[in-house]
């Protein structure tokens, strides 16, 4: 449940939300990147045991803290474990000074009308309620826009801010996150539309409440600033969506006000072959670079 120091970081403080949500799909791709290959573990929770391992180091280690990083998202999963003895969300917070989220989507139901709407959610207040035990602040879910169809642009923010709503009743923060696919040849398109129907939909969140939205880093720079300077609107956060990380950090320093929410981009080269002091080192440098990014504006 939010409390008023947490609302203060995410309102005004410096600095970037650290996407540490990789679910089951996309775990054995991250931790390829990091150096474990896919003969380290035979089953799902070992795979999962080895995915804790490696978002406990990052946590744990003296470059991450609040200074920088002012959010951190969680999967479901790591809500549920321990670092360091402590549970996750509570160790983030009360450790770190890092306002801890929880990724709540259970992923991407087919293509239709050129966008991908999220799975239904039955059991969704039953996982609020426990977040909110947790001390979990916010909740952050996806789905994904692959055409500048103005009809599937409409579905997908029509069930984002329907989930939104839901989760604001638990008294928890939502990040709407309606992604658009980088590599679209109408992606300049799609955006517009998406910003018009966003703002349409802003009038709907309720007297005295805020929601967050998390984005892709738009095509035309500055784009979504009627989005980051609107009263319901707590902070617009960018997500990397496949750009290298020097290449999204230099497209979000041109987006004044957004700040960062990249996943595989605050990964890019930690390894678990790496000493404590050459991962420290790597990270400490790749934060650094992303902050600059998410306070240049």
């Amino acid at each position: 449940m939010a409390n008023a120091a947490q609302i203060e970081k995410m309102t005004s403080g410096k600095g970037f939300i650290a996407a540490l949500d990789q679910s089951g799909g996309s775990t054995p791709k991250a931790l390829a990147q990091y150096g474990v290959s896919g003969d380290a573990w035979s089953t799902e929770d070992g795979m999962f045991d080895l995915m804790h391992a490696m978002r406990s180091r990052i946590v744990t280690s003296p470059a991450f803290s609040g200074e920088r990083v002012i959010g951190a998202i969680l999967f479901e999963q790591t809500m549920d474990r321990e670092i360091e003895g402590v549970p996750s969300a509570q160790y983030l917070w009360e450790k770190k000074g890092v306002v801890p989220f929880l990724k709540i989507d259970k992923g991407l139901a087919d293509e239709r009308n050129g966008v991908r709407l999220m799975k239904s959610m039955p059991d969704l207040d039953a996982l609020l309620e426990r977040a909110v035990g947790k001390g979990i602040f916010g909740t952050k879910e996806r789905s994904v826009i692959d055409q500048a169809n103005r009809e599937g642009i409409a579905h997908i923010v029509e069930q984002q801010f329907e989930v939104g709503h839901q989760v604001l009743k638990h008294g928890l923060v939502p990040i709407l996150e309606p992604e658009v696919t980088i590599s679209i040849p109408d992606k300049d398109a799609a955006e517009s539309m998406l910003l018009e129907i966003i703002g349409q939909n802003l009038d709907s969140v309720p007297e005295g409440q805020q929601i967050m939205l998390k984005l892709s880093l738009p095509t035309r720079a500055n784009l979504y600033k009627p989005l980051i300077d609107h009263p319901k609107v707590m902070r617009v956060v960018a997500l990397s969506g496949g750009y290298s990380r020097d290449e999204a950090n230099a497209k979000l320093a041109q987006n004044t006000g957004m700040i960062a929410s990249f996943s595989r981009a605050l990964t890019e080269g930690l390894s678990a072959q790496q000493s404590d002091d050459e991962f420290d080192a790597t990270l400490d440098a790749t934060i650094q670079s992303i902050y600059d990014a998410s306070v240049a504006g």
